[in-house]
């Protein structure tokens, strides 16, 4: 079974897209802030990683930016979803590494199936 990462501070929407994931077959580790997600990167080397950018204390942007720069992680898919949908928002999370970026609300029936297609990878 493949580990996604999950990094969400908001219950509600970490639950959403947990359980999303896991009708996919997925197994899902959680963070709630960035330097959790950052820590569990690294240690867990999941398959791909949903970050929120809106975080308590690192925003999702310089969590990825922490794993892209990390040894072991830097090729690990990683995939914003956030409320953030200011001009320019997509210009610099794509630049701090994000392979793809979903805005909020997401439809947590068609986000899996969305992200494998971003991905390019068989579900």
């Amino acid at each position: 079974m493949k580990t996604v990462l999950v990094v969400e501070d908001n219950p509600d929407n970490r639950q959403i897209i947990t359980y999303a994931l896991q009708r996919s077959g997925y197994e899902v580790i959680a963070a709630e802030t960035g330097e959790q997600g950052v820590e569990l990167a690294i240690a867990r080397r999941p398959f791909f990683i949903v970050m929120d950018i809106n975080l308590p204390g690192i925003d999702g942007i310089e969590a990825t930016r922490r794993i892209r720069s990390s040894a072991s992680n830097g090729s690990i898919p990683i995939i914003a979803i956030t409320s953030h949908a200011m001009r320019g928002d997509r210009e610099q999370i794509m630049t701090a590494g994000c392979n793809g970026y979903f805005e909020k609300p997401f439809d947590p029936l068609t986000i899996v199936e969305k992200i494998h297609r971003l991905l390019g990878v068989e579900p």
